[in-house]
């Protein structure tokens, strides 16, 4: 639990941002919670189907996320990208890539904005494996950037 004034400090910065950005945080809280609760109660198989087509990255849909959208997906990308990973610093569980990834993709999804999902993994230091997920949408690296080296792109969702 945090101490009474560090709460009270990030009440106070919540107060200071206007209300499009502090309300995009809020609904990155609630994204965030649901798809952590996902993650842990819904096999992946069947979570997988909901997360869009499941492509290799060469797939030509997957490689047009990379180009530049219109001026307003960009910007929208860029807010839920910030809002997302803001979120995920104070949520009281752990937010790691793959349920920030999801997150964002709802909240762009809702707005007619397309991403897409990448799945990376390496050799791992500790473990045999590691994995990575990282969304794209409109040209602009929302959750997950940088990639650290040594990751390889498995596949992707669309």
């Amino acid at each position: 639990m945090a101490p009474p004034r560090s709460i009270r400090r990030l009440l106070r910065r919540f107060g200071q941002i206007d209300n499009r950005r502090r309300a995009l945080l809020v609904e990155a809280v609630g994204c965030l919670l649901l798809a952590r609760l996902a993650l842990i109660f819904i096999p992946f198989p069947k979570l997988a189907r909901r997360l869009g087509a499941f492509v290799p990255p060469s797939d030509a849909r997957a490689l047009r996320a990379r180009d530049a959208g219109p001026r307003d997906h960009m910007r929208l990308a860029e807010e839920i990208g910030w809002a997302v990973t803001r979120a995920a610093r104070y949520v009281p569980f752990n937010a790691v890539c793959l349920p920030q990834a999801m997150a964002a993709q709802v909240m762009l999804k809702r707005r007619g904005v397309g991403s897409v999902m990448h799945f990376g993994a390496a050799k791992g230091q500790d473990k045999p494996i590691d994995a990575h997920a990282w969304l794209d949408a409109a040209g602009v690296e929302v959750t997950g950037y940088p990639v650290a080296a040594g990751f390889t792109e498995i596949a992707c969702f669309v």
